[in-house]
């Protein structure tokens, strides 16, 4: 399944702004006014009114798909119905191979010490789950840590008795040396787990990973890393990154169609992990335990190889050079027109940042999660932007996306908006 070489940087940006720009493209239709017939969409000079491009820098989100990768996996649908029998049967397992060794090598380590899996959710489900807890023993997490990850924290150490140590960081920050004191600090000695998010969701900043790992190892404590927003942002050498545990999802930053993502797992803990699904490939070893989980759609995964060529054709700092580009200067002009400061250090900022949001546009001096949904609501329904706004330290702050399809006039009309706003709440 081959595609057209692509010539320039120009095409490969464009097959991802296409497919962006295609799902962005909201109708809010304002009456239910009917113009001839019976049809009850045939208000059309109101449709075509209607029609306008959304402001998109929430990639954070749920991603982006390439145009070409969502086309192959398509593909691979339609190849795999015209006989399934032979596709499952002789085709599929030699296919996930080979792409599971191309990952493998595209972010730093053994193909032996990664498998698929549908998304970091289920990764975290797998290492947590097979964690050997009882009463007296102690995971540690930080404030930041992703809610559904603090839900299966929560849930697991209740049922085994164990405990759960969430420690607070404040904001905003002023240096990564915060948070490696905060865990040299809190982390007792014997602690079972750590769990760490490479880039938190909500607060957006880069973890200073090396630092944090060392001083768990040091104090006798395993570690698994949520990097869900790391692959495509970071130049991942997962080996030497010294977790135990570390998964990403490949259809965030990396722009693969949804429903992929890898889990790495050391050698020496590989045979301790506990699949969330039994299937044929149980007991043969942790690759065959995870290669099948039963009849599903694996296009996602037979489609990284589309995403794959993309970004080594490319190349991953230049599609970070632009990046970090237009996130400086997104970050100065928010920064610049608003008055205001960021959440964290530009030096902690990968492809997401959080800018806070002028004072007045919180009641009390104090912000809460009510306030930042609000704005968010307000800012979709009348401005048709797509931004996350967090409540973080009692601060509102906008938390602004940036891939290769974003441009610089996109977050100039954020600017307007928000600007626009505080007027109205002045007068």
């Amino acid at each position: 399944m081959e595609l057209p070489v692509l010539q320039n940087l120009t095409d490969k940006v464009d097959l991802l702004k296409s497919t962006v720009a295609e799902k962005s493209r909201d109708i809010q239709v304002t009456s239910a006014r009917r113009d001839f017939g019976s049809f009850h969409s045939s208000n059309v000079q109101e449709l075509l009114r209607a029609i306008q491009e959304t402001t998109f820098i929430n990639h954070g989100a749920f991603g982006g798909t390439l145009k070409d990768a969502l086309n192959v996996a398509q593909e691979w649908q339609v190849h795999i119905e015209r006989q399934p029998l032979r596709f499952y049967d002789r085709e599929l397992l030699p296919h996930l191979v080979f792409v599971t060794k191309r990952l493998a090598e595209f972010v730093g380590c053994s193909p032996t010490d990664l498998v698929l899996v549908p998304n970091v959710t289920m990764a975290m489900n797998c290492v947590v789950r097979s964690q050997d807890l009882r009463q007296g023993d102690t995971v540690f997490m930080l404030n930041v840590t992703y809610g559904a990850v603090k839900k299966l924290l929560k849930e697991v150490c209740e049922n085994r008795g164990a405990t759960l140590q969430e420690e607070s960081l404040e904001f905003p920050l002023l240096e990564p040396s915060q948070i490696i004191t905060k865990v040299e600090e809190s982390l007792q000695p014997g602690t079972k787990l750590a769990v760490f998010d490479h880039i938190p969701s909500n607060a957006a900043f880069i973890n200073p990973l090396s630092e944090i790992i060392d001083i768990c190892h040091k104090r006798g404590t395993k570690v698994l890393i949520d990097g869900a927003h790391a692959l495509g942002v970071m130049d991942l050498k997962v080996s030497s990154i010294g977790a135990d545990y570390y998964t990403s999802n490949c259809h965030k930053w990396f722009c693969s169609p949804k429903g992929c993502a890898f889990l790495y797992v050391k050698q020496e803990l590989q045979n301790c992990l506990q699949p969330l699904v039994i299937s044929h490939g149980f007991g043969f070893g942790f690759s065959s335990e995870y290669i099948w989980t039963g009849l599903k759609d694996y296009s996602a995964f037979l489609a990284l190889h589309t995403v794959l060529d993309f970004w080594e054709s490319v190349g991953l700092e230049r599609i970070r050079g632009y990046i970090n580009d237009l996130v400086s200067q997104a970050v100065d002009l928010l920064v610049n027109r608003w008055k205001t400061g960021l959440l964290v250090p530009r030096e902690m900022i990968g492809s997401m940042a959080c800018v806070r949001l002028p004072e007045c546009l919180f009641k009390y001096g104090y912000a809460n999660y009510e306030q930042a949904e609000i704005i968010q609501n307000v800012l979709y329904s009348r401005y048709n932007i797509e931004v996350p706004v967090k409540a973080l330290g009692g601060k509102l702050y906008v938390r602004i996306s940036i891939h290769i399809y974003n441009e610089l006039k996109q977050y100039q009309k954020l600017a307007d908006a928000i600007e626009e706003m505080t007027q109205e709440e002045a007068r």
